[in-house]
């Protein structure tokens, strides 16, 4: 046997996916490097790993039996090389995040840098909505996590990294003539919402409460980014945060609605339960947004602090 390192990671992620197109672009090579290393893996052994019917990748019972084989190897290989960066006074370990959907946008730029830094840290960011990221944080599956808003309940700290501010958004199609307030056009308008429990939806929904704005709910989607897609598409109009359309914005796919008592702004925190012991890599994660947080803002934000429309 000659199988090398990489031959297994290149067939854990075809075996995960069960797609060699799927896998070249999570392992960021092209589909002839990826069927090239499944060939040279496959050569060493008589008994096949995967079959191609069609364009459907399967894995046959041989295959997960070395698919299960082939992820012990590669984490013993992970475990050696903390090991020994833990010997060089490295720091080493997992920093385990949930972020909500909107998030995405934001937790990235305040990650990179630390990542980079500490080449023995592994990273492992959820994406999804408010309710599981908070489900996370409350039974201590992860370190972190980013929200705009903080249950009164959870006995957290947190750090505050930057205003998060909505809008009320349409696509360019219709002409907004009145320039400071559209509250009656906005009345006769159908919405788009974010699901329930969402910190957007909720704002949402109060402000509409607050200027008796009947619900016309014409749909309810579960991403920010599904939402946006609706308002561009035409389906009808939402508040969102300003962070995850400002392409949409330039491009002018979107446009803002002048509305009295917006922007609504909040603020991104960075949450973590008090009773929470943190791991060496989490404290160090810690005093790194602490000492960075004023930089990095400055360095990937700096459009963001100056977009600001005033309320009416």
């Amino acid at each position: 046997m000659n199988y090398t390192l990489h031959q297994l990671q290149v067939f854990l992620k075809v075996a995960e996916l069960k797609s060699i197109t799927k896998a070249s672009e999570a392992l960021h090579l092209s589909q002839p490097a990826v069927s090239i290393q499944l060939k040279n893996l496959q050569e060493q052994f008589e008994i096949p790993l995967i079959e191609v019917i069609g364009r459907q990748v399967y894995v046959t019972e041989f295959g997960r039996e070395i698919a299960e084989a082939s992820q012990k190897i590669v984490e013993q290989v992970h475990a050696i090389n903390f090991k020994t960066m833990s010997y060089r006074d490295q720091l080493v370990g997992h920093l385990n995040i949930s972020i909500v959907s909107t998030g995405k946008y934001v937790m990235p730029y305040f990650l990179s840098g630390f990542v980079n830094k500490h080449e023995g840290v592994e990273l492992n960011m959820d994406v999804t909505n408010k309710l599981k990221v908070l489900e996370s944080l409350e039974q201590n599956d992860v370190d972190f996590a980013l929200v705009s808003t903080i249950p009164s309940s959870f006995n957290v700290n947190k750090i505050e990294l930057m205003p998060n501010r909505l809008f009320w958004v349409g696509n360019c199609d219709k002409v907004f003539k009145n320039k400071t307030n559209n509250l009656s056009t906005l009345k006769k308008l159908p919405f788009i919402f974010r699901e329930h429990g969402s910190a957007t939806r909720h704002a949402m929904e109060a402000y509409m409460k607050s200027n008796e704005i009947q619900n016309t709910k014409r749909l309810e989607l579960t991403s920010n980014e599904a939402v946006k897609q609706a308002v561009i598409a035409g389906l009808g109009f939402s508040m969102m945060p300003i962070i995850g359309i400002r392409k949409e914005l330039s491009d002018q796919d979107l446009q803002i609605i002048p509305m009295k008592g917006t922007p609504i702004t909040t603020t991104w925190n960075l949450v973590w339960l008090k009773s929470k012991r943190l791991s060496p890599v989490a404290e160090a994660f810690v005093k790194y947004i602490s000492d960075s947080k004023a930089e990095l803002i400055d360095q990937h934000f700096l459009w963001y602090q100056d977009f600001f429309i005033e309320e009416n």
